[in-house]
């Protein structure tokens, strides 16, 4: 039999206190209905129902594990079924029943009538009701809060299991994505510059090498990300060589915030697909990472061709969807309403489009 957790405890104490919140409220009841002293009343309510409750509920713990229930958390390893816990009520209440009344004579100095001393059997069976018919009554409610629990716990997990589901989908989807991307551009440039190609190859390799392993983890520091994306960026500069400048801003006191691996990825994407490579000169990626509040702020920011202040506020192209689309749904999955992802017009002279991403902070 599996020794009793500090949790197992918790739960117990907590449903010894319901126990005798609910034992001195059926003694005021019972104090009104028999007209009886309230203070007494409450007395040997409570003496007898916490005498009850640690028959019942103990007794309830020691035969669902001595019968060793399957292995598990939850009520299959602490529930013996209503067969058993019928005995235990009608037991528990009967011994918690004679002992409180005892115990309640002590502290008192009466003497009360109990299941020995009555004269009747129609007289026990009245004072065996007392305790019966409160005993069952908590023991149900007790058992409905712990399916009510167990059914919450369980659906949480599945939320969290289905929300886990889609982001390894999203992550799985989001690496072919950009590898064919550059696999593209790699082939124009195998007809158009040989050289700039064979070492733009060279440049894929490293950065997958590098990349590979690391993008399998469920989180990584700001650093990580900021490493990534350069090399990315040096695979792109590769093709569009003085086209492209890049600019980085990352404090030393954030350098070690976790975030999801392969987050900014698809705004840098976007910024250079549908920004700078549409732009005749080229122009400045920016990406910054600053702290406000407990939130963090990750700024992905290009000089390219730009949207307008009324385009920015629709539904983006077709061809930008998907990236920006997987970033909102792996912040929705991993922070919900916490976090968010705004996609703007750049504010000053220099135009071109500017990403911001919102999450609360995770220390490393």
């Amino acid at each position: 039999m599996k020794p009793p957790s500090q949790n197992d405890w918790t739960k117990l104490l907590s449903r010894a206190a319901a126990s005798a919140v609910f034992s001195a409220l059926f003694g005021v009841a019972l104090s009104v209905v028999r007209e009886q002293d309230v203070w007494y009343s409450i007395l040997y309510s409570v003496c007898i129902g916490l005498i009850c409750w640690l028959c019942i509920d103990v007794g309830r713990l020691l035969v669902a594990r001595t019968l060793a229930a399957p292995a598990g958390a939850g009520r299959d390893r602490d529930w013996p079924g209503w067969g058993w816990m019928l005995v235990l009520i009608v037991a528990g209440s009967a011994f918690g029943y004679g002992s409180g009344t005892v115990l309640g004579d002590r502290l008192t100095g009466f003497r009360s009538s109990n299941l020995l001393s009555a004269g009747s059997l129609r007289e026990s069976l009245t004072l065996l009701l007392f305790a019966l018919v409160p005993a069952a009554i908590a023991t149900y409610f007790f058992y409905s809060r712990g399916v009510l629990a167990d059914r919450t716990a369980a659906a949480e997990a599945a939320q969290r299991q289905a929300a886990e589901s889609r982001l390894k989908l999203l992550e799985a989807q989001l690496e072919p994505h950009m590898l064919f991307n550059t696999l593209a551009n790699l082939r124009v440039l195998i007809t158009l510059d040989p050289v700039c190609a064979q070492a733009m190859l060279d440049q894929l390799i490293a950065f997958l090498r590098a990349t590979l392993g690391a993008s399998r983890v469920a989180a990584h520091s700001l650093r990580a990300e900021f490493d990534r994306l350069g090399d990315y960026l040096a695979l792109i500069q590769v093709r569009m060589a003085d086209r492209l400048s890049v600019r980085f801003d990352l404090p030393d006191a954030l350098a070690d915030l976790q975030i999801p691996p392969l987050l900014l990825q698809p705004l840098v994407e976007n910024c250079v697909k549908h920004g700078l490579e549409a732009a005749i000169a080229g122009g400045r990626i920016e990406i910054a990472a600053a702290r406000e509040g407990d939130d963090l702020l990750l700024r992905v920011r290009d000089t390219g061709v730009g949207l307008s202040r009324v385009a920015a506020h629709r539904e983006e192209p077709a061809a930008g969807q998907f990236g920006l689309a997987q970033v909102r749904e792996r912040l929705d999955s991993l922070y919900g309403a916490r976090a968010s992802l705004c996609l703007d017009a750049a504010p000053d002279a220099e135009g071109g489009t500017l990403a911001v991403i919102r999450l609360p902070i995770v220390s490393a």
